[in-house]
């Protein structure tokens, strides 16, 4: 399979268990707070995927050679961005509905390409700024603006945007120093859980069978939502672009306002479900775009 197709694929199967994924955390906070959710999730993704460290690539690293102090760096700096973009989207979901907090959080399509060209002199093919501008129209469409509760939880997932957008430009920086999948999610998901838990234990009241009681919840947001889904978007990673690898990512809120309709009954009315429909179609005009113009130009 062509590298790039491959990539391609990660990207949207990682949008999809991302946005499903906002189910599992908006109904894990019952018992326990997000802080605590966020440092389980993230310990129960670095467990899973350490397994697949071990058979895959513990030997390649053994022989591999890298400037260790570049890359402690490079892994504490990614963990902190995942750690807090993940405890802020929970803080999120306490105020707002899946769909808002998921639409608003994607509005780091908006902020890769800047950090990229600002960061790193990264350019963007022409498609993404107009691809951009649709996915925040369709994202003002999914929120509530009379409801000051509601925009309290859109606003936390608005600064929880930064964090996701310094973390997807970061990870693809970092994969050129250091291509290894598979550790890069391990080890950000080990190192951010314990970014999360510090403050868990100051701020939180933290009571093991609490946590049992939110058990299913924490095994997909753990398992899949935090260690399949970071495997795929780093492979994704690999061969795509920060800019147009994040506008695939969006779909996650697409995804989280479908699901979060059909299993918490967060109703969608006509104008919720035209804004999905613009995101979405931002999404396919991006990839198509570009496409034709490597067919057309070469």
């Amino acid at each position: 399979m062509d590298k790039k197709i491959f990539s391609l694929l990660c990207a949207v199967l990682c949008s999809f268990i991302w946005g499903t994924g906002f189910i599992a955390q908006d109904m894990g906070m019952d018992f326990i707070g997000p802080l605590t959710f966020s440092a389980g999730r993230l310990i129960l993704g670095f467990l899973f995927l350490l397994p697949i460290f071990f058979v895959f690539e513990l030997k390649k690293i053994k022989k591999a050679n890298f400037d260790v102090k570049k890359i402690f760096i490079y892994f504490i700096f990614i963990s902190f961005m995942l750690s807090y973009g993940n405890c802020l989207q929970q803080y999120a979901l306490l105020y707002t509905d899946v769909a808002n907090a998921a639409i608003y959080t994607i509005l780091y399509v908006v902020i890769v390409p800047i950090l990229a060209y600002f960061f790193f002199s990264k350019k963007t093919h022409w498609s993404v700024w107009p691809a951009i501008l649709i996915c925040i129209i369709g994202g003002f469409l999914l929120t509530e603006m009379d409801n000051v509760v509601v925009r309290l939880g859109d606003g936390i997932a608005v600064i929880n945007a930064f964090f996701w957008a310094f973390h997807i430009v970061f990870i693809s920086r970092f994969l050129r120093i250091f291509n290894f999948p598979i550790t890069i999610a391990t080890f950000q998901c080990l190192i951010a859980s314990a970014f999360a838990l510090v403050p868990a234990l100051i701020f939180e009241n933290i009571i093991f069978s609490n946590i049992l009681l939110e058990w299913k919840e924490l095994m997909y947001a753990g398992v899949l939502s935090s260690g399949l889904a970071f495997l795929l978007q780093i492979y994704a990673q690999q061969n795509l672009n920060p800019a147009p690898v994040a506008i695939i990512f969006t779909l996650e809120g697409v995804w989280a306002a479908i699901f979060g309709w059909i299993i918490l009954d967060q109703y969608l009315n006509e104008i919720k479900i035209f804004g999905i429909t613009l995101i979405l179609g931002a999404v396919i005009f991006s990839q198509l775009t570009t496409i034709y113009d490597k067919k057309k130009h070469g």
